[in-house]
């Protein structure tokens, strides 16, 4: 059986900005005329909406001989991209440039010439230094004292060679240090992301006694120093400690605004802060701030795709979960448009709608656009199923109750309200509120009069306050504010003027 042609060359060409392509398209025109078959398969694969090997092949090779070249103008092309991007990405990319630059001491190595080694290390060295690369660093140590040898430099070696000691002493002991707080921040993260619950208080206990925690002048660089303020910003949130999440936080921005040509190779760092010091302004009721920092990620000129997939995520959904705290509904409606414009932009497979169909579900309610909101919630439930979101799976099935009792879909509801016990009890998490609830919608389903639903809905109100305390409803109502909606049909207003003046009243 023919092995499958591969599409690689496709997604690569498909994820270059324009800027990318117009720099590859003038190195190859540039070349020779046997380019010009590259330029072709470039042009056809950068207009094409699907990987065609078949016809892309016909029209650049009509005759079926010729055309077994194919494959071999493929891998060319590839690799010619490759070799493309490295150089453009020298403009930006720290870590390319020194190892470029140390590639160039070799190269004048070989060819004996000792002086301009010199010049070049001494550049590579202030650069290494300006960023932290305690590696590059190191191998300029390393050439400084090759070159010395060669020369059987003597007296260079009397006079230096203690200060090239103590500075590899010292890059390696920077190195190491940089190291251990990277390696604790991800430990930190990986139990955190382990546990959607945060039950996690013991083995978090045990990273925060680590000697690196004790002070943050143990942190011996500015890369050290952020993973420092990561792994005890995180701690302070799984722990509920939010006053402690939002300063260290505060403190962490204010260590990367310190050092802002890091900015211009790295922006991760940056947005996981701003999108951290978003929540905790937000828990802390603190949304003038919350909106200021929102404005800040928006700003934000990012470096690579990742980075405007991330800025994308965490802007919306930081900006939809204020919206949806404030009843500012038809501002989230607006901002949801904006929001799936921007996807189309990014690409398909680049765009995690799954993580915004449930605040869109919930945006829809708040707008009163019932059948918008089933939508929703129907795109969020035929997602893959994962850990993370198990916690809002009894939440999907309490809404869509809702949704079809307020589409007055009572035919559905006998079945629904069936299925939900059924999901519930098999997830083994059929809790006291939940049966309470689905006992609620089964009476309100068979109602004979408003009176009859409103004394259900007050009956149910009044027992919020019993449950208000266990954590699993705690997050439900975080995420959809199921006591407004019951007081909306008590006074006969609706879910957004609930949630406002709720909010308004503080």
């Amino acid at each position: 059986m023919p092995k499958p042609p591969s599409d690689k060359l496709f997604r690569l060409v498909k994820r270059l900005t324009t800027a990318e392509k117009r720099h590859i398209s003038v190195l190859m025109k540039a070349r020779p005329g046997e380019y010009n078959k590259y330029l072709a398969l470039f042009h056809e694969l950068d207009t094409a909406t699907q990987p065609d090997d078949v016809a892309i092949r016909n029209r650049l090779y009509p005759d079926a001989v010729e055309g077994k070249k194919y494959p071999e103008l493929k891998a060319y092309l590839y690799s010619f991209i490759l070799k493309c991007l490295q150089v453009y990405d020298e403009k930006r990319s720290v870590d390319q440039r020194i190892r470029h630059l140390l590639h160039s001491v070799e190269v004048l190595f070989r060819r004996g010439l000792y002086d301009d080694c010199d010049d070049l290390l001494s550049k590579i060295a202030k650069i290494a230094w300006l960023y932290e690369d305690f590696s590059a660093s190191l191998e300029v140590l390393y050439w400084e004292k090759k070159l010395a040898y060669t020369r059987m430099d003597v007296d260079f070696l009397h006079h230096q060679l203690e200060r090239l000691q103590n500075e590899e002493q010292q890059a390696v002991r920077l190195l190491e240090n940089a190291a251990a707080y990277r390696q604790i921040f991800f430990q930190v993260y990986q139990v955190v992301k382990e546990d959607a619950q945060h039950n996690t208080r013991e083995q978090l206990k045990a990273l925060f006694e680590h000697t690196l925690f004790q002070s943050p002048d143990q942190a011996l660089s500015h890369r050290a120093k952020v993973y420092y303020f990561r792994a005890l910003n995180l701690v302070h949130y799984v722990q509920k400690d939010y006053p402690a999440f939002h300063d260290t936080g505060q403190q962490l921005l204010e260590l990367l605004d310190s050092q802002p040509h890091f900015l211009k190779i790295d922006l991760s760092d940056y947005i996981a802060t701003l999108s951290n010091l978003i929540l905790a302004c937000g828990l802390l009721g603190r949304y003038d701030a919350v909106n200021a920092h929102l404005e800040k990620l928006q700003q934000l000129e990012p470096i690579t795709l990742d980075d405007k997939q991330k800025i994308h995520r965490q802007y919306f959904t930081n900006k939809f979960v204020l919206c949806l705290y404030t009843g500012a509904f038809q501002e989230a409606r607006r901002e949801m448009q904006r929001c799936q414009q921007q996807a189309l932009a990014l690409g398909p497979e680049a765009f995690e709608s799954a993580s915004f169909y449930f605040q869109f579900c919930c945006i829809s309610f708040g707008c009163e656009a019932y059948e918008d909101a089933l939508n929703y919630l129907q795109e969020w439930q035929n997602q893959p199923k994962s850990v993370e979101r198990e916690d809002l799976q009894s939440l999907a099935r309490i809404l869509q109750l809702i949704l079809h009792y307020e589409l007055d879909n009572k035919l559905l509801l006998e079945s629904l309200l069936r299925s939900a016990k059924r999901f519930l009890r098999k997830k083994n998490r059929f809790t006291a509120f939940e049966r309470r609830f689905l006992k609620l919608m089964r009476d309100l389903m068979c109602a004979e009069s408003t009176d009859s639903a409103h004394f259900l809905l007050q009956k149910m109100f009044n027992h919020m306050k019993h449950w208000r305390t266990d954590p699993a409803v705690q997050t439900l109502l975080q995420t959809f504010d199921l006591e407004a909606w019951m007081e909306g049909h008590l006074q006969n207003r609706s879910f957004a003027d609930v949630v406002r003046a709720k909010r308004k009243a503080g």
